[in-house]
């Protein structure tokens, strides 16, 4: 494993969201994308209230979301250091946001982590959905990191 995961649960969650689940979906998605050079990334499970005012200061949107990507590589163009891991970015979840979708979908709280968690951890990799071919691209590769977890 080349890659370092720094996940962060705020502690209204820490009793309902699973870190080593939360691993594997990242250690999946690393593997499917085959990640082969160190590279870092942060996950941050938080609340509604945290989600909607990030969504409005970066987004431009006052109201929560499921997931947000912060992918530092499209911001920066500071080089990685010689020997250095590569700073991918950070994913924030919703906890509520995810709860919610897992009801109207009919599947598991972890089912959905997996999804939301899947969908941000690819943002930071370069995969985005700003047309419908991208999106549809993004979608599939979705699907099968998806399909490999839980089988």
């Amino acid at each position: 494993m080349n890659w370092n995961l720094d996940i962060t649960i705020d502690e209204l969650f820490e009793d309902r969201v699973s870190e080593e689940w939360l691993r594997r979906v990242v250690g999946r998605v690393m593997t499917a994308e085959k990640v082969d050079y160190p590279a870092e990334l942060s996950l941050l499970i938080t609340g509604d209230d945290t989600m909607r005012k990030l969504n409005r200061k970066y987004r431009g949107i006052d109201r929560t979301t499921d997931v947000l990507s912060f992918a530092f590589q499209e911001e920066s163009d500071f080089p990685a250091l010689p020997g250095g891991a590569v700073q991918l970015g950070e994913v924030i979840i919703s906890f509520p946001q995810a709860s919610r979708q897992s009801e109207d979908h009919g599947h598991s709280l972890n089912f959905e982590m997996a999804v939301l968690t899947i969908h941000g951890v690819l943002h930071l990799l370069g995969y985005n959905h700003e047309n419908d071919k991208e999106e549809q691209m993004m979608r599939t590769r979705e699907a099968e990191i998806l399909a490999k977890l839980t089988a």
